[in-house]
């Protein structure tokens, strides 16, 4: 038995868990550490899909399943096994081709299994493409692009984007999630598949009571998950929407966050 039992720490992975040199600080590996070997689960919510995931997941002590792809899957990485999938809506292809022709600036990702289908790339789409570090296959058309979509992702300079979202959610709100990872990327899952709903459903899943949930997420797309856990984390660095929703403030990313989360649940429990 451990002081920790019964407990579950949920981080999102990008400028939350690892520093700008996509390094996970020495503080939050010791601090996860100590707080699993008092019987704490840890696991990852994060936005990148498991192809864009896995190869840093060894960074990372997880010992629950991981949340992936902004909600719409949950995969265990200590077995290698796929435990959830949800995905959009049948008459996906159709609506997105409504969506980039309302707005042909736009550029868009959809995610098939493994594999990453682009129509319309601009530079957003080659800056997220480094930044997760794999490759994509380019469509001209998006009829072309196999089905089913885990999630999809559309692309362009904030204001834009705001516009897109706006447009989206007025006509197919009722079918899908539309919340921003950051300012440039537009995060598209099915309607409930989000961060705080496949939170919440491994807390069930692992025996947690909601009141020993806890979650830390520096963007948009965390607020869901923040909204379920018992005292709502942040760092520092985190986008200023954050901020303003009410989030527990600490230090950054660089600085460890985790760490500070873990000493404070040392002394709640």
């Amino acid at each position: 038995m451990g002081k920790f039992d019964g407990v579950l720490l949920a981080s999102d992975f990008d400028d939350t868990l690892y520093n700008v040199s996509y390094q996970v600080p020495r503080r939050n590996v010791e601090a996860i550490n100590y707080f699993t070997g008092e019987g704490g689960r840890f696991t990852v919510a994060t936005g990148r899909a498991h192809r864009t995931f896995s190869p840093y997941v060894h960074l990372v002590p997880l010992n629950a399943p991981a949340v992936l792809s902004n909600g719409s899957v949950l995969y265990d990485f200590q077995t290698d096994e796929l435990l959830l999938q949800t995905f959009l809506d049948g008459e996906a292809r159709q609506d997105f081709q409504a969506i980039c022709a309302a707005f042909p600036q736009v550029g868009f990702e959809a995610y098939h299994g493994e594999d990453i289908y682009v129509f319309r790339p601009n530079y957003i789409t080659d800056l997220h493409m480094q930044k997760v570090g794999t490759s994509y296959t380019c469509c001209g058309r998006i009829e072309d692009i196999p089905l089913p979509w885990t999630k999809a992702i559309l692309q362009q300079e904030h204001r834009q984007m705001l516009e897109v979202q706006r447009w989206l959610l007025e006509r197919y709100g009722h079918k899908y999630e539309a919340i921003f990872s950051n300012q440039v990327y537009l995060e598209i899952t099915e309607k409930g598949s989000n961060k705080g709903g496949m939170v919440t459903r491994l807390a069930r899943q692992l025996g947690v009571a909601p009141e020993h949930l806890y979650c830390v997420g520096d963007n948009q797309n965390d607020i869901p998950m923040l909204a379920c856990s018992a005292i709502p984390f942040a760092p520092s660095n985190c986008a200023p929407e954050v901020k303003d929703w009410g989030a527990r403030i600490l230090c950054s990313c660089e600085e460890g966050v985790i760490g500070d989360i873990i000493e404070i649940l040392d002394g709640i429990y």
